[in-house]
């Protein structure tokens, strides 16, 4: 008897023959490399919580961006951790703030990296909320002014993109109106538009050091369980002006990721958050997985989902690991 079937396993028969016919592939140009820096002098600390990455001053920035740009990596997104922080995060927005000081370094010595600016509160307040507080309420509407004066004094340090994630309402319009206001029609805004109220966002906050000291942020980070949200947040983001859209976490939201491709004429960014990558630097130091093809199998598969460019810890490690590939 004659068996009609059709012969799939033909186009994996080699190596060769897979890379000839791979969909997806990842390189270089599509990470986004997140930094901290620390207000201070000689601090260059690694996070407990997350091998390999470190807290670093501006007199070891040099040498950190040294080291990403030999890695070919072409952007960095940056995260302030300052000397003093109060009610109003009054640091976030200070001309010579921290990521301040470090755009115009980046800038002037390494021009060719693009310098994304996190637009944020909450490393900066004292009780470590993306807005203004009053009692136990964040205050939306009033925190926008603060958030406006941050995108604006760190645009005029030299930020090439402004990447607000403090999910209030409105804070894309209010920062694009500032923006132009200011000078900076041409400044692209990469909005956090679909950030969930997450679990795995525990390490980052160890290495920004902005935990929220009261309550949580489920009033403004959105519900884990929903999936129409999003469309409802990324609508409104591209309506107010924003040109990058962000889905955050990454791996538990491709899903999301996939229907923001799906719906959306603009570049897809999904951030490989600090939970994702800790528990995989944790699996791999245990010797019960294997780093290096679990990190680039997932990484393939944010690519799959849509994402045009990946924000990730993991980005010097798996440049290295497909150069190795070539």
């Amino acid at each position: 008897m004659e068996l009609q079937f059709s012969r799939h396993r033909r186009l994996r028969s080699s190596a060769s023959m897979r890379a000839l016919v791979r969909e997806n592939h990842l390189s270089a140009d599509d990470f986004i490399y997140p930094l901290f820096i620390y207000e201070g002098e000689n601090i260059r600390k690694e996070v407990s919580s997350m091998p390999g990455v470190f807290q670093v001053s501006l007199d070891h920035l040099e040498a950190e961006m040294e080291d990403i740009a030999a890695h070919g990596i072409k952007a960095v997104l940056l995260f302030g951790i300052p000397e003093t922080k109060d009610e109003c995060g009054g640091q976030a927005y200070h001309d010579h703030g921290i990521v301040q000081e470090a755009t115009r370094f980046i800038k002037k010595y390494f021009p060719d990296i693009l310098v994304v600016a996190d637009t944020c509160l909450c490393e900066y307040t004292s009780h470590g909320h993306c807005g203004m507080v009053k009692g136990d309420k964040i205050l939306n509407d009033e925190s926008l002014d603060l958030l406006v004066k941050t995108a604006v004094s760190q645009a005029k340090a030299g930020a090439d993109i402004i990447a607000p994630s403090n999910m209030m309402d409105g804070f894309v319009a209010a920062i694009r109106a500032g923006l132009d206001e200011a000078g900076f029609k041409e400044i692209p805004i990469m909005s956090y538009a679909v950030k969930y109220a997450s679990s795995f966002y525990g390490p980052f906050r160890e290495a920004a050091e902005g935990a929220p000291q009261f309550g949580d942020r489920k009033t403004y980070q959105m519900d884990p369980a929903n999936r129409l949200e999003a469309f409802r947040e990324a609508e409104s983001d591209v309506a107010e002006g924003a040109d990058f859209l962000i889905v955050k976490p990454g791996m538990p939201y491709l899903d999301i990721v996939r229907d923001i491709k799906n719906n959306f004429n603009l570049p897809v960014v999904v951030y490989n958050v600090s939970g994702e990558y800790s528990m995989i630097k944790a699996a791999a130091q245990n010797g019960w997985i294997d780093e290096k093809s679990t990190v680039l199998e997932m990484l393939t598969g944010m690519k799959r989902a849509g994402a045009d460019l990946i924000i990730t810890y993991h980005a010097k490690d798996a440049i290295r690991w497909l150069k190795e590939d070539q």
